[in-house]
């Protein structure tokens, strides 16, 4: 008789359970699937001590959704008890500019720059940073002040670039944050951490985290929206991947659903020729019926969720089209966002959507404009891209606010991080560039949970280094999930032997100086 403790066929079997396995992790197995799901998922034993790394809560929650939640009721509900707290915004739109605005053109006024043109940086200023490897070879670092004036504008002063003339106009409605920073000097791993609180690839981004925990605040469309503005060939466009809203490790309905900016915004809505809603319907019973058997033989929690994004996707063969339609918006909308936003893809078209789309009911919509990336021409560039996104900007704060909708809904405007004073490559007083600064930039926000009309942290004379009150990017994560009432420190996904945050392991805090 054989005896091989881990052969399949061994009369005195070692389970998985047997083997030195931590106990939290047995119980957590025990919770979100049987020995006979475990094993047909994972086939013979080997491999058992790489899982116990590996595995992480994935299953549980999710398990525990199928067994006891009606799917027809939509995707993303709430089973986690949250939120912590009473929030103030029950929504949020982020406007993520990237590329990176260089602050000291827009917001961070530094009028004595104008007297040290084309003078050296001084390297007490800079330091021992790190440079990026366009601007390390540079024998000078030229101070390039900015090239518009700015002007005080609201009952608060507020300084601000005769650039941005819309945003002017709304000074006493935004909270600006003017010691932003972050670790990263590079856009993609940048952009990584202000989505997703974590440089590298894998984890939920913001969206995803505010679509699993709060859950969905309708049925008919997708809890956490993504719209991409069309691009301008003439400026610098930074790739812009789906791994931005991303739900990582967690389920993957809670990832960003994309609304595409030229053609339909959803492929495939309409139904083929000679498929009725009824037809339709039935189809989606049948594979439902197969998919509901897969999860009770497998276990698999993904099935589960594919069952209620193809419920989804069948609602919102109705409902899209019902939020793209713009016939009925009255003239006083055109007015306020102007005729671009009738053009499908452009950024004042996005800002109308997401007040469209926050008056349905979505959670979280993030408005992406690439082309920020001003490492040249900043003269010829930087026009441009303040014109494309003023207005939609102003338009969107102000409509939301006649509505009665901006008390509980934040709006964050942010880049990935700010941009050098001084001058990448030549420097003249007709043009300059700007390479890339993590270590300052300007963000905004305004509505449910901040207070309007603070600028909040400072810097130094040339924009360079935070002197007062610093905002770290996982800060920064931390008070929008505060202001949508949830505690960043109790707000944790076991995965991989870890309890995974937005915030990250490292300590963040909420901006309590910028709270409503």
């Amino acid at each position: 008789m054989k005896h091989h403790p881990l052969c399949s066929d061994c009369e005195d079997k070692i389970t998985p359970m047997d083997l030195p396995i931590p106990d939290g992790l047995k119980q957590e197995w025990a919770v979100s699937e049987s020995r006979r799901q475990f094993l047909g998922r994972c086939g013979k034993v080997l491999g058992w001590a790489s899982l116990a790394t590996l595995f992480g809560e994935a299953s549980v929650r999710h398990l525990v959704r199928a067994a006891g939640s009606n799917l027809q009721a939509g995707v993303g509900g709430n089973t986690l008890g949250l939120p912590h707290f009473a929030p103030k915004a029950k929504r949020a739109i982020y406007l993520f500019m990237s590329g990176a605005p260089p602050q000291v053109d827009l917001f961070d006024y530094k009028p004595n720059l104008v007297f040290q043109f084309d003078k050296d940086m001084p390297a007490s200023v800079r330091g021992n940073q790190q440079l990026t490897g366009m601007t390390s070879g540079q024998a000078r670092f030229p101070v390039a002040p900015s090239h518009w004036p700015f002007s005080r504008h609201g009952q608060t002063g507020t300084w601000i670039s005769d650039l941005l003339p819309y945003t002017a106009r709304m000074v006493d409605d935004l909270t600006f944050i003017k010691s932003t920073n972050t670790d990263a000097i590079n856009h993609e791993p940048a952009i990584m951490l202000m989505n997703t609180g974590n440089m590298n690839a894998g984890k939920p981004c913001l969206g995803a985290w505010l679509a699993y925990g709060l859950g969905s605040m309708n049925n008919n469309l997708p809890t956490f929206v993504v719209l991409q503005t069309k691009t301008n060939p003439k400026e610098n466009n930074q790739p812009v991947s789906s791994r931005l809203w991303s739900s990582g490790f967690l389920s993957s309905e809670f990832s960003g659903v994309g609304l595409r900016s030229v053609g339909d915004p959803v492929l495939y809505l309409e139904d083929p020729p000679g498929v009725d809603r009824g037809t339709r319907r039935k189809m989606l019973d049948a594979v439902e019926e197969i998919n509901r058997q897969t999860l009770a033989e497998v276990g698999d929690p993904e099935t589960n969720s594919r069952i209620a994004q193809y419920e989804m996707a069948f609602r919102m063969q109705s409902s899209v089209p019902e939020l793209t339609d713009l016939s009925k918006e009255p003239a006083s909308t055109w007015d306020l966002y102007g005729p671009e936003a009738k053009e499908p893809g452009t950024f004042a078209y996005n800002c109308l959507l997401a007040r469209r789309l926050a008056e349905r009911g979505v959670r979280f919509t993030q408005v992406y404009k690439r082309g920020w990336d001003v490492h040249d021409n900043v003269v010829g560039m930087l026009p441009v891209l303040c014109q494309e996104t003023d207005r939609g900007c102003y338009a969107l704060v102000t409509d939301l606010k006649r509505r009665g909708f901006l008390d509980d809904t934040l709006v964050i405007w942010a880049g990935e991080f700010g941009r050098t004073v001084y001058s990448q490559g030549g420097l003249s007083q007709e043009n300059y560039g700007r390479d890339h600064h993590p270590r300052c930039f300007t963000t905004w926000m305004t509505g449910g949970g901040v207070r309007p009309g603070v600028t909040y942290g400072e810097t130094d004379d040339y924009s360079y280094n935070v002197v007062k009150d610093p905002v770290h990017v996982r800060d920064f994560n931390a008070t929008i999930l505060h202001c949508l009432g949830i505690d960043h420190n109790k707000f944790a996904y076991r995965f991989q032997g870890l309890d995974q945050k937005l915030s990250s392991p490292v300590p963040a805090f909420v901006v309590q100086g910028i709270l409503g």
